[in-house]
């Protein structure tokens, strides 16, 4: 339990990052500021609400799920020093599965993940801007590290420490930084991922090290100053705009569909998708 306590501290710090970068933006930003920046500041940050009133319910659903997981694992992997950095280097690799799936598939784009990209700013309130659902859908992914004997526990608190770890790139204060740009994700590698325009779509989806995507092709260096947001934009800092724009047009297009074939086509196949 020492392991995954010092985990959960990691995780802690790292989320805490906003506490320091946030004021640090807001200052350099002061001359420019206004109100449409402020709105959408607080758009981003108000997504936490829904995320917070339904944090029991997620808690209780991810409990059950690594529960059952865990009760069909015959094997154990103990809680060391060395078996916890293997554990957080896989869910790391997951979860740019997870990341890379949310992107591409329409139902899981449209209902969860393009929240978190609505924003056509980019500061530490963006990270702060995740859907409720993602809750129920991203744990799957995670199954498989409980499933071959690491700890539920050290599976949970490993996660906290590579999802926290990404608070700090949601910025533009800071710049390019050389070699780490190369090996971990960065503020660069998460502008780029946070890019609407063409060259940019669907790249860097690690979560801490920038390596997976450097090995399945989807890394794209900072080229040019990203767009923000979505390919087709929202215009509007509303909360219930935010959590269901991409959601209202999926449903759009599902009742405009001529078969029940086109529409299975719509759900799973990646965002953009035209079905004839």
């Amino acid at each position: 339990m020492e392991i995954i306590g010092l985990f959960e501290m990691l995780a802690g710090a790292l989320s805490a990052a906003i506490l320091i970068m946030l004021p640090i933006e807001i200052w350099r930003q002061r001359r420019t500021l206004n109100l449409a920046a402020w709105k959408e500041m607080a758009a981003s940050s108000g997504v936490l609400l829904p995320a917070l009133a339904a944090s029991g319910l997620v808690l209780g659903f991810i409990t059950a799920l690594f529960g059952i997981a865990d009760a069909l694992t015959p094997w154990r992997i103990p809680t060391t020093w060395w078996s916890a950095p293997l554990c957080l280097l896989l869910v790391d690799f997951l979860f740019y599965w997870d990341h890379r799936v949310a992107h591409r598939v329409r139902a899981l784009w449209a209902v969860a993940h393009s929240v978190h990209h609505s924003s056509p700013r980019f500061d530490q309130t963006t990270g702060l801007r995740v859907s409720f659902v993602d809750g129920f859908t991203s744990p799957w992914f995670y199954l498989p590290a409980v499933l071959i004997g690491f700890d539920p526990l050290l599976v949970g608190a490993a996660f906290g420490v590579m999802l926290s770890y990404q608070q700090w790139l949601h910025t533009e204060t800071i710049g390019r930084l050389g070699w780490f740009d190369q090996v971990f994700n960065s503020p660069a590698n998460h502008r780029v991922h946070h890019g609407s325009q063409e060259i940019y779509l669907d790249k860097n989806y690690g979560g801490i090290l920038i390596l997976w995507d450097r090995l399945f092709g989807t890394w794209e260096p900072e080229r040019e100053q990203p767009v923000y947001g979505l390919t087709t934009p929202i215009s509007s800092s509303h909360l219930w705009t935010v959590h269901t724009a991409e959601a209202r047009s999926l449903w759009l297009d599902l009742k405009a569909a001529r078969s029940w074939g086109d529409r299975m086509r719509l759900i799973i196949a990646p965002p953009g998708t035209v079905v004839p």
